[in-house]
């Protein structure tokens, strides 16, 4: 009996069919013998917390991510965040700097980024399951393939969005978003490794201005701290 995955109801009708097709079965069936074998991130029941935390009708920003932390009780489901009272990665502390030097909001004291989520801002990892302690070890094993349909459903909307590819590796999902539509932020990847290029990009600018420009108000981006 493999583990069920259920879909947020706002979700399901756009989604539904993916979950009965046989590459999602197999994945399935793979992440439950994962999970079987030692720790596997996030829990079952946060694979879907991008989806729940941010509906379908509201999505005014879709943020690409990879795959999910793979420390102990890092991810909680939703790309570049963190469980509060987790120590925040160096990908969001970059985030959390250029939000800094670009809007002047002060970095907060957690990476828990579900106020983004409340907002609209979908983050979204390709790959939505990962081996503790092994990067991308859930690559190429259907994941990408129920992602794709994610970025292609909030694409095919009438609504126009905001797509947020940060780096090569979310840049390849280009052909599924059509540009003239919707408005597509690219720049370099937040981690240390491309840091230098992603400062002073001012993403936060440009997706404020997008978002207003698509008759949404535009997004908070301040963290509260947590404290403690």
């Amino acid at each position: 009996m493999t583990d069920t995955y259920t879909l947020p109801e706002s979700w399901r009708g756009v989604l539904g069919d993916e979950l009965e097709k046989p590459y999602f079965k197999l994945l399935a069936e793979f992440v439950e013998e994962e999970r079987a074998k030692g720790p596997v991130h996030p829990p079952h029941d946060q694979v879907f917390a991008a989806l729940e935390a941010t509906p379908y009708d509201q999505v005014k920003v879709l943020v690409l991510g990879q795959d999910p932390y793979h420390g102990e009780g890092q991810g909680h489901g939703l790309c570049f965040s963190v469980r509060p009272g987790v120590k925040t990665p160096p990908s969001l502390r970059n985030i959390f700097k250029e939000m800094h030097e670009e809007l002047g909001h002060p970095v907060p004291d957690n990476g828990y980024l579900m106020p983004w989520a409340r907002q609209g801002v979908l983050l979204l990892n390709a790959v939505l399951t990962v081996r503790g302690s092994e990067a991308n070890s859930h690559k190429g094993k259907g994941w990408e393939k129920f992602t794709d349909a994610v970025i292609s459903a909030v694409a095919s909307r009438p609504d126009p969005a905001v797509f947020v590819l940060w780096g090569n590796y979310a840049q390849k999902k280009l052909p599924l978003i059509d540009e003239t539509r919707h408005v597509v932020i690219k720049g370099a990847h937040p981690s240390p490794l491309s840091a230098k290029k992603f400062f002073g990009s001012r993403p936060f600018t440009q997706i404020d201005e997008a978002v207003k420009a698509q008759g949404h108000a535009p997004i908070d981006w301040r963290i509260p701290n947590l404290g403690g």
